[in-house]
């Protein structure tokens, strides 16, 4: 797309998710996401109710009365944002691509992070690294979030996940919340994200259109993996093509769940003819039971 419409779809991307994260997810986002522990604050005298266990016991002798040690939340936290960009991102059957539709999520959970002063940064890859953004918290940063996905030429059309959790492992040594955005499309990545999901706090999002589910009806039509550039003709009039179409991705998708599972890390799905916001409240919601 030309300067004037990327500019366009960008700030309709950032007018709708920035409503949406200020008005609806921040405080979600907030209570889903936890700190990364508790920081020492100050010591007071003793409370009844207090726990004994915080009981200062140098300052107890020298002011000769008990006194606690008081701790509060440490609040901020980095949320990495790990974006798949490999050919097959580009794949629409409908409005919008899986881009698209990638665009508007980072930015409502980049715009949900600065709203609670947590610093979002994220890795684009294929299967290479194709660009990294830098932590940051301003508005400005979302921005270049939302452009970055939009505009995105990857060098590569294939898609490694395994080298994309391999860099962020390297790149990211402190505790963060990690969330993975893909189709999945992908060689073996399970050793990487168990690796992954025993340091930091990590989120599987598939992201696919309706029509890599289900094969519409429509004769005899032709068909490039965008990833791998592999053609073939596929006869969609034909049930059985159909049926073994929709069990793949069935077979798939079972797949990427129970390796999250495994591993004690979230999974989730979305239909890119369906709303995030419906799915992303269904997270949240679950992760403050």
């Amino acid at each position: 797309m030309d300067a004037t419409e990327l500019y366009k779809q960008i700030r309709r991307i950032e007018l709708k998710t920035k409503s949406l994260s200020h008005e609806w997810f921040a405080g979600q986002y907030h209570s889903a996401f936890k700190g990364r522990g508790m920081a020492f604050s100050e010591v007071r005298e003793y409370q009844y109710g207090d726990d004994v266990r915080n009981i200062d016991w140098n300052v107890t002798a020298r002011m000769d009365r008990p006194h606690v040690k008081v701790y509060e939340e440490e609040r901020e936290i980095n949320l990495t944002l790990i974006v798949d960009v490999s050919g097959s991102s580009a794949f629409t059957t409908g409005f919008h691509s899986k881009r698209d539709y990638i665009a508007s999520l980072t930015a409502t959970l980049a715009f949900s992070a600065i709203e609670n002063n947590d610093t979002v940064g994220v890795i684009f890859f294929s299967d290479k690294i194709e660009s990294v953004i830098p932590y940051g918290k301003s508005h400005k940063q979302v921005m270049r979030i939302i452009k970055e996905v939009l505009s995105i030429v990857p060098e590569s059309a294939g898609s490694d996940i395994a080298k994309a959790l391999e860099y962020y492992l390297q790149y990211r040594k402190q505790r963060s919340v990690c969330v993975l955005i893909s189709d999945f499309r992908s060689g073996n990545y399970e050793k990487q994200l168990k690796v992954a999901a025993s340091k930091h706090d990590l989120i599987g999002i598939q992201v696919f259109d309706p029509g890599e589910k289900d094969i519409p009806d429509i004769g005899l039509v032709p068909a490039t993996d965008p990833e791998t550039g592999r053609f073939l003709w596929l006869d969609t009039s034909d049930p059985h093509v159909r049926n073994q179409y929709r069990t793949s991705f069935d077979i798939q998708t079972r797949r990427f769940k129970e390796i999250f599972k495994k591993y004690g890390s979230d999974y989730l799905q979305m239909d890119t003819s369906e709303s995030y916001a419906r799915v992303l409240t269904g997270f949240f919601q679950s992760r403050q039971v």
